[in-house]
């Protein structure tokens, strides 16, 4: 299996009930249930319609899913990480891979969110070892946090 620093698509394929077949460049491959988000997300709303979800297409190279009709794009590391939360084998790992998936943090930047090395943020992102349950926690200690309105200093 070939090493993938950064996620890449080799193919991607539109099946039924929004789901995406992903192939990526290491050969990893995955299904990823698009539902909840295409339902959730405004943006991804045109995609409802199971005729234009299947239009889904690799863009820039595999570095996107797109679909051109819809001006519609997705990035290959978004839908690895999303892939890899819906996969993953036990809560805290979900947690934390979402996390990862929705704060758009670099691994210098998570791991500083989180008080953790960026070795270790590494190793729990590709989901090869499991998270520990007061790393989840921090994650969505973190998310209430950044919710919570700046208090001014004097």
């Amino acid at each position: 299996m070939a090493s993938m620093k950064r996620p890449r698509l080799r193919a991607v394929q539109a099946r039924p009930g929004h789901v995406l077949e992903l192939t990526f460049i290491d050969g990893q491959q995955f299904q990823l249930d698009m539902s909840k988000d295409v339902a959730t997300y405004p943006g991804l709303q045109p995609l409802q319609a199971a005729k234009a979800f299947k239009c889904a297409t690799l863009g820039d190279d595999g570095w996107t899913v797109e679909w051109p009709e819809l001006d519609i794009q997705i990035g290959a590391d978004t839908l690895y990480l999303d892939a890899l939360a819906q996969a993953a084998p036990d809560e805290n790992t979900r947690i934390f891979i979402g996390w990862r998936a929705r704060t758009g943090l670099n691994l210098s930047q998570a791991a500083e969110a989180l008080g953790v090395g960026t070795r270790s943020i590494t190793r729990y992102s590709n989901g090869r070892e499991a998270v520990p349950r007061t790393l989840a926690l921090a994650c969505l200690g973190w998310d209430h946090l950044q919710k919570q309105p700046r208090l001014k200093r004097a």
